[in-house]
């Protein structure tokens, strides 16, 4: 015997959900394909980081320059070579290396080193970019020496910069009892220097730095709060 024939509402309500249904899967398969579509040929330039940074001269900038490349719907490149050029008209400045590849994020970096005049232009492209970019950093002479107010919960300045050979000062204008204890460096020193700033009388300590490198320091009396950096530059 035949099984007797469904309803049409029934039939109706089946074939709108198949027609749903379908329409869905084709949405979800259109937008997968979207997203996994490799980028087109690069045809710009993007600023990624490093540009107007402020620095001393005949040192190197201590972020990066990056760019990104990306094709006409501003999707990122791998594989892109990009020619880094200092372009300034003075100074001595440097990049290292001169050509960079894009990784798989299309972001391609190089190390500018700033030379001895205040402005230095450097400029970043690849054969049929739109436009080369161009980062603009500053430069001035390093300090020659430093000094920091050691107060009851910090040193001010944190983070300071010398050049070799200088020499930096804590002076404590607190009444706690602190001390200035370098914990690491980028020399091997004879010993840890720890200088007591005792009580009662405004106490200072000095000292003099020649090896390039970032020193970084503690009150081992006040942890985590109180601690500082000295940036050695040539």
């Amino acid at each position: 015997m035949l099984a007797d024939p469904l309803p049409s509402a029934v039939l109706t309500r089946m074939a709108t959900r198949r027609v749903i249904t379908l329409v869905a899967g084709v949405s979800a398969w259109a937008c997968s394909g979207d997203s996994t579509q490799p980028p087109g040929p690069p045809l710009d330039l993007m600023k990624s980081g490093g540009d107007a940074q402020n620095w001393y001269f005949n040192n190197r900038l201590p972020t990066p320059l990056s760019v990104t490349a990306v094709d006409a719907s501003s999707r990122p490149v791998p594989g892109v070579v990009v020619t880094w050029a200092v372009t300034s008209s003075a100074g001595s400045g440097a990049v290292n290396p001169q050509q960079s590849t894009t990784d798989a994020s299309g972001v391609a970096t190089t190390t500018d080193s700033v030379g001895s005049s205040t402005i230095q232009t450097v400029s970043a492209s690849f054969p049929g970019v739109q436009s080369a970019v161009t980062f603009t950093e500053i430069a001035s002479a390093p300090p020659t020496s430093g000094a920091v107010d050691v107060r009851d919960d910090n040193f001010n300045l944190p983070d300071i910069v010398v050049q070799t050979g200088s020499a930096v000062t804590w002076t404590r204008t607190g009444v706690n009892h602190h001390n200035v204890t370098f914990l690491s460096g980028p020399s091997i020193l004879a010993e840890i220097f720890q200088a007591d700033l005792e009580t009662g009388t405004a106490a200072s300590r000095t000292r003099s730095f020649a090896v390039v490198g970032t020193y970084r320091y503690s009150c081992t009396n006040h942890p985590p709060n109180m601690n500082g950096s000295v940036t050695v530059v040539h």
